[in-house]
């Protein structure tokens, strides 16, 4: 399997929430785990716990059951997700790392919500933002799958049920990887540090953003550590990357439009992923030969991306997805030597997970 992290917002599964810098309103509490009753702690508990199971066992109906009825009326986001985590998580053991109650209910109408959530024992805060947040309480919960090769993060947006019972139902799910390439996410953090040191910004920063993505279990909640982490990622940007304008190649008498950048996992290494427009209707055979030029191409121009990565993964993609066609390549190969003949290029569907 495969994962990626991208330039841009991560693909949400439900509308509800998104990462938003919203305007705080007034009579909205947050309570953190520490500041809980006994009774409240093992109430979501139990909750996040169930839903976890039912995640791990792949039994989709089971969490469906346990979804508000809004988001359980279109449900396909979530089963897909489901289905992408079971294998990884057989045998793991699940835990619950972090939760948070979230009140709205004075909220009149529904409405853009920012939660502040104070730390114990610190004048520091974890920020939830939501928007479009109908009155009534609500929950996060983050489960950590681990003692498994992959493990991952499981987080959960709870609401207590519109009916009028105490029961916590899920009304947005979301999944991350807690390691990529063999690491965590402190370790592409310094790392990322490291080559901002040597100046190698283009490593440095692709580093920081695979960082970013590890620690921060959903997109939507940020920390003290989380914020420094970007500012750091923004101090590092270099000039170039494809998230307005397209970033230019020029091989073989041909210029190609990089139009995005962003690390991905293939066997338990990291591969920088690239996505570029490439002309229609070509030939397996041509079509393997252009993208094997944009990799090269694309070493020649930023070199320092050899000592990051173990190869590049590359994507052409075409006017209304005619033939695409994708390619993964250690760099030794792209450099040294025509691939084997066993290495043509990949179809998508079934390498690659997509996080963005």
């Amino acid at each position: 399997m495969r994962r990626r992290v991208g330039i841009g917002l991560q693909r949400i599964l439900h509308p509800m929430v998104l990462l938003l810098l919203a305007v705080p309103a007034f009579g909205l509490t947050c309570t953190t785990q520490s500041q809980m009753s006994g009774d409240q702690r093992g109430e979501l508990r139990l909750a996040a716990m169930a839903i976890a199971g039912h995640v791990q066992a792949g039994d989709t109906a089971a969490v469906q059951a346990q979804t508000i009825s809004a988001v359980a009326a279109q449900f396909s986001g979530i089963a897909s997700s489901i289905e992408a985590v079971k294998a990884p998580l057989q045998h793991a053991t699940l835990t619950v790392d972090e939760m948070y109650l979230l009140d709205a209910t004075d909220l009149k109408a529904a409405g853009d919500a920012e939660f502040f959530c104070g730390l114990p024992s610190s004048t520091l805060t974890v920020e939830i933002s939501i928007p479009n947040l109908p009155p009534g309480k609500y929950a996060l919960a983050v489960v950590h799958a681990t003692g498994v090769a992959n493990a991952q993060a499981l987080s959960m947006v709870l609401a207590n049920d519109p009916a009028g019972s105490s029961t916590w139902k899920l009304a947005g799910f979301f999944t991350r990887p807690m390691t990529m390439g063999g690491h965590d996410g402190v370790w592409f953090w310094q790392q990322a540090r490291d080559y901002a040191a040597k100046k190698q910004l283009w490593d440095a920063y692709f580093y920081y953003q695979t960082a970013q993505f590890i620690l921060a279990p959903v997109d939507f909640l940020t920390s003290p550590n989380l914020q420094k982490l970007q500012r750091e990622a923004e101090q590092a940007r270099p000039d170039g990357l494809p998230d307005g304008e397209p970033l230019h190649l020029s091989a073989g008498g041909q210029t190609y439009s990089v139009t995005n950048l962003h690390t991905g996992e293939l066997s338990n290494q990291l591969d920088l992923v690239v996505e570029y427009q490439a002309t229609p209707a070509q030939d397996p055979v041509a079509a393997r030969a252009q993208v094997t030029s944009v990799m090269r191409a694309l070493l020649e121009q930023h070199p320092e991306l050899k000592e990051a990565f173990h190869g590049l993964w590359v994507y052409a993609n075409t006017p209304n997805n005619q033939h695409p066609f994708a390619l993964e390549l250690p760099i030794d190969q792209i450099e040294n030597s025509s691939p084997p003949a066993g290495q043509q290029g990949r179809a998508t569907s079934n390498q690659k997970r997509q996080t963005g």
